[in-house]
């Protein structure tokens, strides 16, 4: 019965963190840029996958960089 809603996408990288890092210019809780952020829902399935591969890249690239808290 549900079958009919479901879709062959892969889910948003999403995580309800959004905070974008100050110099690389990514968000802290998807790793993904602002514009990619934002066509997300206009990207092709094969995008989609492609950019999720470079997700744990970018999260090596600013994990203990986030900026300190006061």
């Amino acid at each position: 019965m549900d079958e009919v809603w479901q879709r062959n996408e892969p889910d948003s990288p999403c995580v309800k963190v959004c905070v974008m890092h100050p110099e690389a210019k990514i968000c802290m809780g998807c790793f993904r840029s602002i514009d990619e952020i934002s066509n997300w829902s206009s990207m092709s399935r094969p995008e989609r996958l492609a950019l999720m591969e470079t997700l744990p890249e970018r999260a090596g690239q600013i994990k203990g960089k986030r900026r300190k808290r006061r």
